[in-house]
């Protein structure tokens, strides 16, 4: 399996890195499974999340929830919540 993971505003400041690619099968396949993959491959990302708390997914570009289909070559983006004003 193959995916591009990107990461947006203070994620990816505290991340240290904008984006990079997942190549392993992670169980289950979703935005919940990856995101549990990402912390236990990458130290720094558990750690940057840890700091901002919640985080917000899209697969594809849609909006997705923790139990979001992540298919073979899907992109997925982790960022804050955002508030505007």
């Amino acid at each position: 399996m193959k995916v591009k993971v990107r990461f947006f505003a203070s994620l990816k400041e505290q991340f240290g890195q904008d984006s990079l690619e997942v190549s392993t099968v992670f169980e289950p396949a979703t935005v919940a499974g990856l995101r549990a993959h990402l912390c236990a491959e990458h130290p720094a990302f558990a750690k940057a999340i840890a700091e901002i708390g919640r985080l917000r997914a899209a697969v594809n570009q849609d909006m997705a929830d923790d139990d979001t289909p992540v298919a073979d070559h899907a992109e997925v983006a982790f960022f804050p919540p955002v508030t505007g004003g």
